[in-house]
């Protein structure tokens, strides 16, 4: 862990090293913008092909897009929840847990370190979208847009909870239930982008209601 001084004379504390190699460390820091310029180009694509390629009603397009960004929010849960905290113990677990996850609980306002890093996010992409075509057919398409777009918003509402202290009252409430996740009990409030799966699943942190 290294150090740095502000301008006022303070001292703060940067994120951690993660690996001796520079070019594998560059790869472990994202600017916040870097999702943004990859699947925004990803959803532009992903809508046309909705309707040059496959003659998507309009009705029929914004209902599988509504359908696609709630089913992002389940694997939002699923992913935090069981992937990024894993349940059970172990070396290789308790390795992949702080490489994927774990710096982010130890430094939580590295700005570099906030939003998925391409190296994980485009082969979950990759993923998601091969499923989605082999299992959805001709509406994999606007699924697969509504899917990402749910997925930008979940990335810079995680971010915007670290560093952006908005007014809205849904907000504030958003900011309370991730700190609380950060700050009193990692093993629960793992939505980020939302509390829905926290109840459904039993575990929203019962004084953070």
């Amino acid at each position: 862990m290294s150090k740095k001084t502000s301008g006022q004379g303070q001292v703060q504390l940067e994120s951690q090293r993660l690996f001796k190699s520079s070019v594998l460390e560059w790869f472990t820091h994202v600017h916040p913008s870097t999702p943004f310029i990859i699947y925004i180009p990803v959803i532009i694509v992903s809508i046309y092909g909705s309707f040059a390629w496959y003659d998507t009603s309009v009705l029929k397009f914004l209902l599988l897009l509504g359908i696609a960004m709630l089913f992002w929010t389940f694997c939002e849960y699923i992913i935090h929840r069981f992937l990024f905290h894993p349940p059970f113990s172990g070396n290789y677990l308790k390795w992949f847990y702080f490489y994927s996850h774990g710096i982010h609980h130890d430094f939580p306002n590295d700005t570099t370190r906030l939003v998925m890093p391409p190296l994980v996010s485009i082969p979950l992409a990759t993923g998601f979208y091969l499923l989605f075509r082999s299992v959805l057919a001709s509406i994999h398409m606007p699924f697969f847009a509504g899917f990402v777009c749910a997925y930008l918003i979940y990335d810079y509402l995680h971010y915007a909870t670290h560093f952006h202290d908005f007014t809205m009252p849904w907000f504030k409430k958003l900011r309370k239930h991730h700190n609380v996740h950060h700050f009193t009990a990692p093993h629960l409030n793992y939505g980020v982008s939302n509390s829905f799966w926290d109840y459904i699943f039993f575990s929203k942190h019962k004084e953070n209601e």
